[in-house]
């Protein structure tokens, strides 16, 4: 099967269990070849991980093109780590599970791989048990040059957010969010919209859309049977990253829906934990265009 309890639930009450059946044939047990190739491509993953209190975590891995080296269709190397002061590595040697998301901004091209990972001392060995990829939807157009930086400052770590971090997720266009379920393992995901699209609440609560998409519900599935959940977000500008730890809230409620365009249901994200890497983007980004499917 290619769904676990929580994703079959979200897909039943959306009504798309069909769709979604047929959808779901589209996830394979390893790389297809197409895949392997568009993997070896890639300069920015983001990567979905547990820590060992059942916290979930964004994080982010670069590299040239071939960090990501799919040394067969079950194997998967990445010659990366996020900086140490990420609690990445930490988590992956408590909880082996592992979810990974390529995306080429440039083409509005991603691919999922989810599976187990191990450390080893030139990055991680990951064996794969799902690949899929996902339609070009709420991707924003952007080119990039590497700008390489000589110092890495530390990393400042909170428990809500500070105003300038409020301003910069209140005007944010793009972030990744990362779920996890004790059988369907991690999984890392993409969302987008136009600038505006994420409510600040206040320093603990941030409230977002779901849009429509490819009616799997990962991730909504992940959390709806548990609803812990990590968000990373870039920023293009000053290369700096924001990773937010916290618990989740899945509202359908058609009323509450109103503030969001084109929402289909609404997340509650509580913040538990904030990390922002002040120089972690080795690259300078230019945006080209905000994707056509964003709601206005």
């Amino acid at each position: 099967m290619a769904y676990h309890d929580g994703e079959i639930a979200v897909q039943s009450l959306a009504g798309v269990r069909m769709m979604a059946e047929r959808i779901g044939r589209g996830i394979y047990p390893s790389m297809p070849p197409i895949a392997m190739d568009f993997l070896s491509d890639q300069t920015i993953a983001a990567v979905s991980s547990v820590d060992a209190a059942g916290d979930v975590w964004a994080s982010l891995l670069t590299g040239t093109p071939g960090f990501l080296d799919p040394l067969d269709e079950q194997t998967l190397h990445i010659y990366a780590q996020p900086a140490a002061d990420d609690p990445f590595s930490r988590n992956l040697a408590v909880n082996p599970h592992l979810g990974l998301i390529a995306i080429d901004f440039a083409s509005r091209s991603r691919v999922r791989v989810n599976g187990m990972a191990t450390l080893r001392p030139d990055g991680l060995r990951m064996t794969v048990e799902q690949a899929y990829s996902n339609c070009p939807k709420y991707i924003q157009a952007r080119t990039y040059q590497p700008a390489p930086h000589a110092d890495h400052p530390a990393a400042v770590s909170t428990t809500g957010l500070t105003s300038s971090q409020s301003a910069f997720i209140a005007q944010a266009d793009t972030f990744f969010i990362a779920s996890y379920h004790a059988e369907g393992g991690a999984d890392a995901s993409h969302r987008g919209g136009n600038p505006g699209f994420i409510h600040v609440v206040n320093e603990g609560l941030l409230e977002f859309p779901d849009y429509s998409g490819n009616k799997m519900f990962n991730t909504l599935g992940n959390l709806t049977a548990y609803p812990h959940a990590g968000l990373l977000f870039l920023d293009f500008d000053r290369g700096a990253t924001l990773q937010l730890s916290g618990e989740t809230e899945v509202v359908w409620d058609a009323e509450r829906l109103a503030d969001f365009a084109g929402a289909e249901r609404l997340i509650r994200f509580h913040i538990k934990q904030v990390i922002e890497h002040p120089d972690a983007l080795p690259f300078h980004f230019t945006l080209r265009q905000y994707s056509p499917f964003n709601p206005v």
